[in-house]
């Protein structure tokens, strides 16, 4: 079943933002992910959003692929600049195949 991996994204730093994203970007590719979403403002229609957060959803094949990916040694590089370069919001979810 496919998995997705949902982030709500605020850029701290975004030399180091764009270092994270080409080492996330790059693993993702690795464990078979796709970005269905990168870097969007939503259009909210109820409720509310921080204006400066944006959204990210990466597709995996499997719940069990997209936990491998973030469990890799390739993501835990992007995840050292993660801390001074984002604050996020991070979640996994089944799709409905």
């Amino acid at each position: 079943m496919t998995a997705y991996v949902i982030s709500e994204v605020e850029i701290l730093d975004e030399q180091l933002a764009d270092r994270y994203r080409e080492l996330a970007r790059n693993s993702i590719e690795q464990y078979d992910g796709r970005y269905v979403v990168r870097g969007a403002s939503p259009d909210v229609v109820e409720g509310s959003w921080p204006v400066e957060q944006r959204v990210v959803v990466v597709e995996f094949p499997s719940m069990r692929r997209a936990r491998e990916w973030y469990d890799s040694p390739e993501y835990a590089r992007a995840l050292e600049v993660r801390g001074s370069a984002l604050e996020r919001r991070l979640f996994f979810v089944e799709g409905t195949d």
